[in-house]
């Protein structure tokens, strides 16, 4: 099943409810999303109150020079992994104001896909200030565009989930 439009408004309205109830504010790495997490986000009046940046790294060299990703974690593990993804989040934190990042990176196909790492794989991650880091492995049904907006609304429901 694809999330529709309005189902992704409404994660990211509740998104800035439950950023906006804890007063902190938000940043995202993405890289498979293209950005769409921060755009779905900033669809929603009042973001800029709980949204405070995003990172497009598309590439492995903007991850690196824009999120800090080392070097050695991309090429051990790959741009698809939980320790990418987690440094996207936690760079998304050094580099900006906010309290909570989300890094969204995968295999959103048609190519790019592995044996290991098929399409559909997407790794999420989430970094508080406080310290808290969680990553995610999951593996999301079809096209291109429905991986990609199943990776945001997995991405937002994360935030949801550890900010109640």
């Amino acid at each position: 099943m694809r999330p529709t439009d309005a189902a992704l408004y409404q994660l990211a309205e509740q998104t800035g409810q439950a950023l906006s109830r804890r007063g902190i504010m938000l940043a995202s790495a993405e890289s498979c999303t293209g950005g769409w997490a921060g755009m779905l986000i900033t669809a929603v009046p009042g973001s800029s109150a709980w949204y405070e940046r995003g990172f497009i790294t598309y590439s492995n060299a903007a991850k690196h020079d824009m999120l800090g990703v080392k070097n050695a974690t991309l090429q051990a593990s790959g741009a698809v992994s939980e320790p990418t993804v987690l440094e996207m989040a936690q760079g998304a934190l050094a580099h900006s104001r906010a309290q909570i990042a989300l890094a969204i990176s995968g295999i959103a196909g048609p190519g790019g896909a592995t044996p290991q790492k098929p399409v559909g794989t997407v790794c999420i991650a989430w970094a508080m200030q406080d310290g808290t880091r969680l990553a995610t492995t999951c593996r999301l049904c079809g096209d291109r565009d429905e991986i990609r907006a199943r990776a945001v609304a997995a991405a937002l429901r994360g935030v949801i989930e550890l900010l109640d």
